[in-house]
């Protein structure tokens, strides 16, 4: 089982990046996806998850207008689409798969099954 994400970088205030996590041994369908963030000093957090495959998807409030999340199950992949993006949206990006994907990302806690290794997204101001 892997998650291997792709798409970080750094961008100024405003700009878009669009993240990708592609999955290998197992399938999105029955399993909750999404994305987590961790800023240098602060805890993981959940930034949005889809519930499972065609089901509702979830934000964080910070990101909510700002973000989309999208998966492919052909291809087994997800993705993040970041737009407006904030010197505060800097952090490392954690794609994540089978976990309790909840309405309130607040409320969701950071553990999964599976995780990918993580890529950084810089904004500067």
């Amino acid at each position: 089982v892997q998650l291997v994400e792709s798409g970080g970088g750094l961008v100024q205030a405003g700009g878009s990046l669009r993240l990708s996590c592609a999955a290998s041994g197992f399938t999105f369908d029955d399993v909750a996806i999404g994305w987590f963030r961790q800023a240098p000093g602060k805890e993981r957090e959940g930034v949005s998850c889809i519930a499972n495959s065609g089901g509702p998807t979830y934000y964080a409030d910070s990101v909510k207008g700002r973000f989309t999340i999208s998966s492919d199950n052909a291809e087994n992949t997800v993705f993040l689409q970041m737009n407006s993006l904030e010197p505060e949206d800097t952090a490392v990006y954690y794609c994540a798969a089978d976990f309790i994907c909840l309405p309130s990302l607040a409320a969701m806690s950071p553990m999964a099954d599976y995780w990918g290794q993580g890529t950084q997204v810089t904004v500067s101001s």
